[in-house]
């Protein structure tokens, strides 16, 4: 089974006055519940604000490390919130992401883990 990570990006600042968000919660619970039927969930959630980010930067071999507050580059849109699934159907995880992006109206990406069954490169139950 392949592990995927679905990636929801936000735009800058806060939400607009009009977006129900308890909606928005509600719709995404309902995509959730049908992967976790589906056996297909690992982990989902949303992250805090982009300014609310700290970075750091160490030079391979380095012992001095740099640490900044915000985010590493400055951009009208941010990672806001990931799901991570496992399906062997890649059809099934694109149709998940859609029902994400139309339950948020936000732009999805969905990228599979590198290195399947490789000990420490994907998440695992264990």
């Amino acid at each position: 089974m392949t592990t995927y990570l679905i990636s929801l990006f936000s735009p800058d600042g806060p939400p607009p006055a009009d977006l129900d968000l308890g909606q928005v919660m509600a719709d995404l619970e309902v995509v959730n519940t049908d992967i976790r039927a589906a056996g297909g969930w690992v982990f989902a959630g949303g992250l805090g604000e982009q300014a609310s980010a700290t970075t750091i930067r160490r030079r391979r071999g380095g012992t001095d490390a740099v640490v900044t507050d915000g985010p590493f580059a400055e951009a009208k849109e941010h990672l806001g919130g990931i799901s991570v699934v496992r399906s062997d159907d890649y059809d099934v995880v694109l149709g998940w992401a859609e029902r994400i992006a139309g339950a948020t109206g936000l732009p999805v990406e969905v990228r599979p883990f590198q290195g399947e069954g490789e000990p420490g490169q994907a998440p695992t139950d264990r």
